[in-house]
């Protein structure tokens, strides 16, 4: 079973708090496959994690490029695993596929976004209800996450 994070974005913006996540993930010598909920979103992540940082940047491709299975971040609307990651985010309300096989599983989602906030319950219900270990998190006023349920 894979362990699910819930983290509920309250002071800052996915482009804000994601890179830094996958920086995390990749320091653990994890390949990470982020899921978007549309090939717009998945393109302007794509040119953030190339600028998001003066002094340097997060090595990653889309699935709609060459040789997605060597990437160590791929970015992606569908969902496959084409680099076999160990840690799958879905982000903008994206649906998730069966998490077998994934260590961890991360669900981003905007606090100010009712839609979101809706389909983050549900995914929570649902991985619960496969024996999944699900936690939340949610940021503090420093921006920080914190561990709540």
């Amino acid at each position: 079973m894979a362990e699910v994070l819930f983290y509920h974005l309250t002071e800052s913006t996915l482009e804000e708090a994601l890179p830094g996540l996958l920086e995390k993930s990749v320091q653990r010598g994890w390949r990470v496959v982020v899921q978007t909920g549309t090939q717009e979103r998945r393109d302007a992540l794509d040119a953030h994690l190339w600028t998001y940082r003066d002094e340097s940047f997060l090595a990653h491709a889309t699935d709609s490029e060459a040789y997605p299975h060597e990437q160590p971040v791929l970015l992606t609307t569908g969902q496959g695993n084409p680099n076999e990651a160990r840690i799958r985010f879905m982000v903008d309300g994206a649906m998730p596929p069966d998490l077998e096989g994934y260590e961890r599983a991360v669900f981003m989602f905007d606090g100010h976004d009712t839609a979101q906030v809706e389909a983050a319950r549900e995914h929570w219900k649902s991985a619960r209800a496969g024996g999944h270990t699900v936690t939340y998190w949610q940021q503090t006023p420093e921006r920080r996450w914190e561990r709540k349920a």
